[in-house]
């Protein structure tokens, strides 16, 4: 099967990874985890374990994962400043361990929450005792009453000073006043922390309420764990998946903590009890808003890599999987060899590609804005940062709603071995679930998108050419010539395409994306503008024009998408330093891109016919190009998942094996269940003998009915 691929899967590893250096170094530090001679990160009992087991087996995870970069120097490197978390090197060990790590939200929450809020002597006190795993912690703003909607948080910090009985320079007593104001959901809340970053209604010392701000919450003693007077947490119970974190609950009954608790970078609070806000500037409200769309470049990221699992184990299957015959009767049939088999399988895998790229280069523009805008740059201008704000949102709700059903996908493409655990698609499946929720609602963050967006068709029915102008260095600048031609009456845009060879062009392909986007977007500001024109409540036409707003979003996100993908392996090309990629690795990727073009376009064929851009010939040959790509893709399938160079150890699928030994290995599991460890199986002298051998049910003639 490897041997009909048509490129060198190495080059594309090194090209994910950014180099062979870099490749170099992933394998060596996966070998460290998986090689570790004390056994600890072994995830073969995975399935087998009681969720406390696997609770307790990942907390043991992680402080080996400690242990060894301690030893390894990893979080010496210049400007790690000691902490493992800076390290370069620590998101590979992380996927080293393939398992879920309880401590995440100390790092990924927690302490970027600090860095971002408190003042430089608040950092001085926290940041070492996190740094050297003392303080561990989390943060703490969903309640069991209130999610997104923070303004309607109920939890309080009321100001208490030292003449009432506060401590010296006065005190906070954090409380939670009702049952919904608990907090709940939090990860690593539960049982593991013993500090939490709360997000609270500050009352001042007037009693005045001043909004949500954050306080550090004690939770547990460090010298040993125990809750601290006042305080209450534990786990929320068994979810779907990520059942190794301790999501959990709290309720504060009057917990006292020090007036300086409160994150004090941006807003103070002085002895007594007098609030103020210190004045942001522009750069630095600008970055406070890159960090938080940083997380969803992340999750972009992340998407695509979770989608490349469930593909390898799904693709590599459907390659050792047999079915039918064929016209001789005598050779069985791989089932990737089955045209529905592919278009199930092969769009994912060339989505999980596509959102490598897009993750890349929105990572990369948001951490070129934010160099920009920490230099002294002022050529950094809001209309930018609020671009990318729509860029993330729109593709945070794509990617994750597309991930989340594709792995599910790949799981029913391997038939009824892909409902064992043992595939490792179930707990992949249900562990990923959280990601269209977490970050902003998939249904929600189409509003922000459109809002955004929006702005840019009032810009260009005003004709203002400043405003316009703003956009040159803006992901949505690529909207403006279709929106000019549909504002301006001129209707006449049409897909070029002249035959089927034309209709899988890249440039055609994103053309018909540009004008569907722009087309949806102003059906949505016509649609808002009539409605309050014709008496409307703005809060009522904006509602109404919910489910629209989601196709804008949608239709965004694809362009975006394959713009990614097609600029990306265009850069690759024109690479001044010399492309890492050669012809044929280029050719392959290319057809990854048509493929994810054609592929939407015909799942979504009515966009494009409904106002003629498409004729019903053109929408013909977009179904043929989805089957020449097709066969184009199979000879390099297994190629292609093999490049994302996933270990057996990572992937914990028996389906998913890299040498293709998935029968023996299926059998290996199974008997290694508890329930098959002892003759006769367990319930057998307590129950099962009763009924076979006691006669409990065997039929004794007719008795008198209740």
């Amino acid at each position: 099967e490897r041997s009909n691929a048509t490129f060198d899967p190495e080059v594309i590893t090194a090209l994910l990874d950014g180099g062979k250096e870099k490749t170099a170094r992933r394998r060596q530090l996966e070998a460290l985890v998986a090689r570790d001679p004390t056994g600890v990160f072994s995830n073969d009992d995975n399935a087998y374990l009681h969720r406390k087991d696997r609770h307790v087996r990942a907390l043991a995870k992680f402080v080996r994962l400690v242990e060894l970069c301690r030893s390894h120097g990893i979080g010496s490197e210049p400007g790690a400043d000691g902490e493992i978390t800076k390290s370069a090197d620590f998101p590979t060990l992380m996927a080293a361990v393939a398992d879920d790590i309880p401590t995440a939200l100390h790092w990924v929450m927690f302490v970027p929450n600090i860095r971002s809020l408190c003042d430089d002597e608040q950092q001085a006190e926290w940041l070492p005792m996190c740094r050297d795993w003392k303080m561990i912690g989390c943060y703490a703003q969903t309640e069991l009453g209130h999610g997104s909607n923070i303004r309607a948080l109920e939890t309080t910090a009321t100001f208490l000073p030292e003449s009432k009985g506060g401590d010296k320079g006065g005190s906070w007593i954090i409380n939670s006043p009702s049952l919904t104001s608990s907090k709940f959901w939090p990860g690593t809340l539960g049982r593991t922390a013993n500090h939490a970053m709360v997000i609270a209604q500050l009352i001042d010392g007037d009693g005045k309420h001043r909004g949500i701000h954050n306080f550090l919450v004690p939770l547990r003693s460090m010298d040993d764990h125990t809750l601290l007077p006042g305080v209450i947490t534990g786990d929320i119970g068994p979810k779907i998946g990520l059942n190794n974190y301790d999501n959990g609950f709290a309720r504060f009954d009057n917990v006292k903590i020090p007036r300086r608790n409160m994150a004090m970078r941006f807003a103070q609070v002085d002895e007594q009890g007098k609030y103020t806000k210190a004045s942001m500037s522009d750069a630095t409200s600008k970055i406070s808003y890159i960090t938080m769309m940083l997380v969803r470049a992340f999750i972009v990221n992340e998407a695509g890599k979770n989608l490349a699992q469930a593909c390898t184990v799904s693709i590599r299957y459907s390659a050792v999987r047999r079915q039918g015959f064929d016209e001789s009767s005598r050779r069985e049939l791989q089932i990737l060899d089955y045209r529905q088999q592919q278009h199930r399988l092969l769009p994912h895998l060339c989505e999980s590609y596509c959102f490598f790229f897009t993750g890349k280069k929105l990572l990369d523009h948001l951490f070129s804005i934010e160099n920009r805008i920490v230099s002294g740059s002022d050529d950094v201008l809001k209309t930018e940062v609020a671009d990318l704000h729509a860029s993330s949102s729109a593709l945070k709700s794509f990617t994750t709603t597309v991930a989340a059903d594709g792995i599910e996908d790949c799981r029913k493409a391997c038939g009824g071995h892909g409902f064992l655990q043992a595939s490792g698609l179930p707990e992949l499946a249900c562990t990923y679930l959280q990601n269209p929720t977490v970050e902003g609602d998939n249904q929600m963050l189409p509003q922000q998108v459109v809002k955004v967006l929006l702005k840019l068709v009032t810009a260009i029915q005003s004709g203002d050419a400043d405003a316009i102008g703003q956009y040159k260095r803006c992901d949505s600048r690529y909207l403006i010539p279709s929106l000019k031609s549909i504002l301006g009456g001129d209707n006449a845009e049409e897909c070029r395409a002249t035959n089927e060879e034309t209709m899988t062009d890249i440039a055609t392909l994103l053309a018909a994306y540009r004008h569907r986007a722009a087309r949806l977007l102003v059906g949505v500001a016509a649609q808002i503008q009539e409605a309050v024109s014709e008496g409307a409540a703005m809060q009522k036409a904006w509602n109404d024009a919910l489910i629209q707003m989601a196709r804008v979003s949608r239709a965004h996100a694809m362009y975006l998408l394959l713009d990614n993908f097609a600029t990306s392996l265009e850069d690759e090309r024109q690479s001044k330093a010399g492309s890492q990629l050669g012809p044929n690795e280029i050719e392959v990727m290319t057809d990854l891109a048509r493929l994810f073009g054609l592929y939407w376009l015909e799942r979504e064929i009515g966009d494009f016919l409904e106002d003629g851009y498409l004729s019903s010939e053109q929408a013909g040959w977009v179904r043929s190009g989805v089957l020449k790509m097709l066969d184009n893709i199979r000879p390099n399938a297994v190629a292609l998942v093999d490049a994302r160079d996933f270990s057996d150890f990572r992937l914990k699928s028996a389906l998913g094996r890299y040498d293709g030994n998935v029968y023996p290995e299926i059998m290996k599991t199974a008997k290694k269940d508890p329930l098959n460890q002892t003759e006769p199986g367990p319930g057998y002298e307590e129950h099962l003998k009763r009924l076979i051998v006691g006669g409990v049910g065997a039929f004794t003639g007719t008795q008198s009915r209740l």
